[in-house]
């Protein structure tokens, strides 16, 4: 008798394999990456097909070792609207990119698939937003990446010195207060020259609340912080993704790009 499983996840991942068949990569609770083959899939009218990439799964799988297939699927949810934005597309794109370099095969991280789902649901309701703001789009992919760096334990560490150890207490009001990114060990109180970046307090202040749950917004409900920050920020994450992570992360760059034109496009 075949071994038969039952599995839910998040398709990060769909590619051809053989004449007929499919490979997916799956991100689950269970079991952190599956690759699983999709046999069919690639035929017309096959009842597999619908195993998109952005899509919450259902399966049931077969086989002990080896690459196991897929039998059966049932698509729970699909997060396609995203694509409705170039903006949002990219975004969700570097959050697939860094679920595949944070994520071991077979090595589940708590929290990476729910964590995911909730970001890729805030990006489709974005896209779907009348009129649409980019520098949102731009902010929750920062906060995104943020969570899922530190779920896979590569957070940023933003709330000691790197180099005395001190507390990173931003002292808002004093202006000419800086601290430095060092990209391979953190952040340094001060100025340091051969740092990339340097950030005043209020934007270290704000880089510091995007470890909560949701966006840092005013009373009256607007987010927090200018386009310029923002961007600033992003480029924060990309410098210590690059500098800590196996691989380096495409889409952050292509993030930027798109994010860039778009918010230039609206000025």
């Amino acid at each position: 008798m075949s071994y038969t499983k039952r599995l839910k996840g998040l398709s990060l991942k769909v590619g051809p394999l053989g004449e007929n068949d499919r490979l997916l990569t799956l991100l689950s609770d269970e079991e952190g990456l599956t690759r699983l083959a999709i046999p069919g899939a690639r035929r017309p009218r096959s009842s597999l097909a619908a195993a998109a990439p952005l899509t919450f799964l259902e399966l049931q799988i077969v086989g002990r070792t080896g690459l196991q297939k897929v039998r059966q699927l049932n698509v729970l949810r699909s997060f396609s609207r995203v694509g409705k934005k170039l903006e949002t597309l990219a975004a969700a794109q570097a959050l697939t990119e860094l679920c595949l370099i944070l994520v071991a095969s077979n090595d589940p991280l708590h929290g990476m698939l729910s964590t995911v789902l909730m970001h890729l649901e805030r990006l489709e309701g974005i896209a779907e937003q009348d009129p649409f703001s980019p520098v949102t789009t731009l902010a929750t992919s920062v906060q995104s990446c943020i969570h899922l760096l530190a779920l896979g334990g590569y957070g940023l560490p933003i709330q000691e010195c790197c180099k005395s150890g001190a507390k990173l207490d931003p002292p808002i009001g004093q202006w000419e207060w800086r601290c430095s990114l060092i990209p391979a060990d953190g952040f340094v109180i001060g100025s340091v020259p051969s740092s990339p970046i340097e950030l005043n307090p209020s934007e270290l202040a704000l880089l510091q609340r995007l470890l909560k749950p949701n966006l840092p917004k005013r009373a009256n409900g607007d987010l927090m912080g200018p386009k310029e920050v923002w961007l600033k920020l992003l480029t924060v994450v990309e410098y210590w993704a690059n500098n800590h992570l196996s691989k380096q992360v495409r889409a952050l760059a292509m993030l930027r790009e798109v994010l860039t034109t778009r918010i230039n496009e609206r000025l």
